[in-house]
């Protein structure tokens, strides 16, 4: 049988000069295009963290189609982590840096019951910015985090030492 990180590298494609020159973009998406990779691909993500948490959080985009995939495997809710203006009513926000600029993140705080367990859902770690800024939302609301748990990560950006003390399961690095 091939595993997730097999079915990953088989299918990863990469992209020379996206967004910008000199960036080579790893584009996940024909892994998720394809149904026995992206089934492989949620079952290992998942599989480290079994009955320790209450609900999968999506990061927005690629993130949300992850998290909904491993809940309901798993029988429990999805929390999509938005990005700012796109939940209605009182949300928490949380800022992060981006390479020209920042951005936020929120998430409705009545969404879960206080002392949740929340299994952190991203495609990709690459600074830990973006996880960062969930981790914090996802305490900030009273829940606790149970695990990180990403496709890929890039080594080079330092996300993991960015997140240090948490519990990250990635199925590749690049």
């Amino acid at each position: 049988m091939t595993s997730a990180s097999d079915l990953i590298r088989q299918r990863l494609k990469t992209v020379p000069d996206f967004p910008l020159p000199g960036v080579l973009f790893r584009d996940l998406t024909p892994v998720f295009a394809h149904g026995p990779s992206f089934r492989a691909v949620v079952d290992a993500m998942i599989a480290p963290f079994i009955g320790t948490f209450d609900a999968v959080a999506g990061l927005e985009a690629r993130g949300f189609l992850l998290a909904a995939a491993a809940a309901i495997d798993a029988g429990v809710g999805v929390l999509p982590i938005r990005k700012e203006g796109k939940l209605p009513g009182v949300t928490l926000t949380e800022r992060y840096a981006l390479e020209y600029g920042e951005a936020a993140f929120e998430v409705s705080p009545d969404a879960l019951p206080e002392g949740s367990r929340v299994l952190v859902f991203d495609d990709v770690l690459a600074t830990g910015g973006t996880i960062g800024a969930s981790v914090a939302l996802i305490e900030r609301a009273g829940w606790h985090v149970a695990g990180i748990s990403v496709v890929m990560e890039i080594s080079a950006l330092g996300g993991r030492e960015n997140l240090a003390g948490r519990e990250i399961h990635s199925l590749v690095s690049v």
